[in-house]
């Protein structure tokens, strides 16, 4: 079941323009990061901008730490809201529906045509639509208050706070807030603003990230380099690529391979991956030739590479690829959960998301149906 939301994913994490917990830009973990659902607006994203895409944040834009979270089910091909249990609580009506973020979720109320058509509004956990909210064409989960917004008829942004006024008009390209500064652009040159909507780093940068652990990756020409808040250059620009910090390391890619460095730009771990992605539970999944397995933070390989593809682990399990079906292994390389499904995502508030053949469910952390997939 397709969704314009974002990638298939995106019916049980829809969240899945990323941004971030413990995983790097990059599209290896597709299951944490929600993309823009308006084509005409992601266009306008130039694909290193994407407001610092920062996949790893996907638990915290879900609802990280929430004592009472609701996931999002579909049955009968229409979406509702399911509690931990697997009992259903806000009855499915919605053609589309996202994960709950800081207490508040996006949905798609009606059928609509074409992927221009796209029409989003904001609903709190009683499944009530925010006072002052509007019908939106494109809209990003809420961070730090704020959720980036663009009113359906009109071209520019917004940011709207928790009761849906617009509080910051923005003609400019923008990403999420982060840290309390969003990445902001012009098609030409980005930088950053704070959350009264005033350019606090000019637009300077040829391209940009959202901050991470007090820093943020910039692009000065073709090189990128690290900046703290106040827009000082804290590593120089030299690197073909740079994704943000994560438990201490960021990283980077020099001569055409992937490495690690620190918060004072010393190259901790050599470039010699194919791939790197963030440090989460200390460990970072890698990719050696073809590949993937996970080193530590003094750059042992600790479990071997041997998948086709290793997500970012989370509370202790991550989400591992071997012929062709995903499975979960612990933070030692044994598995958890055997390889069994099509696509899974990320272990968030102690559920995961599973899909088999093109029904979406969701399990427990030892593989146990908490709700068998549905479509």
């Amino acid at each position: 079941m397709s969704s314009r939301f974002s990638s298939p994913t995106f019916h049980l994490s829809l969240y899945f323009i990323g941004f971030f917990l413990c995983w790097p830009l990059r599209a290896a973990d597709q299951r944490d990061l929600d993309p823009p659902p308006a084509k005409s607006i992601a266009a306008a994203n130039p694909a290193e901008f994407q407001q610092g895409a920062d996949p790893q944040s996907a638990n915290a834009k879900s609802s990280a730490n929430d004592s009472d979270p609701l996931f999002p089910v579909v049955e009968n091909r229409k979406w509702g809201y399911m509690d931990k249990t697997g009992k259903i609580v806000i009855a499915p009506k919605y053609y589309n529906a996202s994960r709950f973020t800081e207490g508040i979720a996006r949905v798609e109320p009606f059928a609509v045509i074409g992927a221009k058509a796209i029409r989003v509004q904001f609903i709190d956990k009683s499944g009530t639509v925010l006072p002052n909210s509007e019908i939106y064409s494109y809209a990003e989960p809420f961070s730090e208050g704020m959720a980036l917004v663009v009113v359906g008829g009109e071209r520019n942004y917004a940011y709207i706070d928790t009761t849906g006024k617009r509080v910051i008009e923005q003609d400019q390209v923008a990403g999420s807030f982060r840290e309390g500064l969003a990445a902001v652009g012009n098609g030409h040159k980005s930088g950053y603003i704070d959350k009264t909507g005033q350019t606090v780093i000019p637009l300077q940068f040829d391209s940009n990230q959202s901050f991470r652990e007090g820093l943020a990756p910039v692009k000065v020409g073709e090189k990128w380099g690290f900046v703290d808040k106040t827009g000082k250059m804290t590593v120089s620009a030299q690197y073909e690529m740079a994704i943000p910090y994560y438990e201490g390391l960021a990283s980077v890619k020099l001569g055409g391979k992937w490495g690690y460095i620190d918060k004072g730009g010393r190259m901790v771990i050599p470039p010699q991956f194919t791939e790197a992605f963030g440090f989460c539970d200390g460990l970072a999944s890698v990719k050696l030739d073809r590949k993937w397995g996970y080193i530590d933070k003094g750059g042992r390989l600790v479990i071997p590479a041997q998948y086709e593809m290793a997500n970012k682990h989370s509370d202790g399990l991550a989400g591992v690829k071997l012929a062709g079906k995903w499975g979960f292994v612990d933070t030692n390389g044994h598995i958890v959960v055997a390889p069994q499904f099509d696509e899974v995502g990320t272990l968030s508030e102690g559920l995961i998301e599973v899909r088999v053949g093109g029904k979406w469910g969701y399990i427990d952390k030892t593989g146990k149906y908490i709700w068998t997939p549905t479509k």
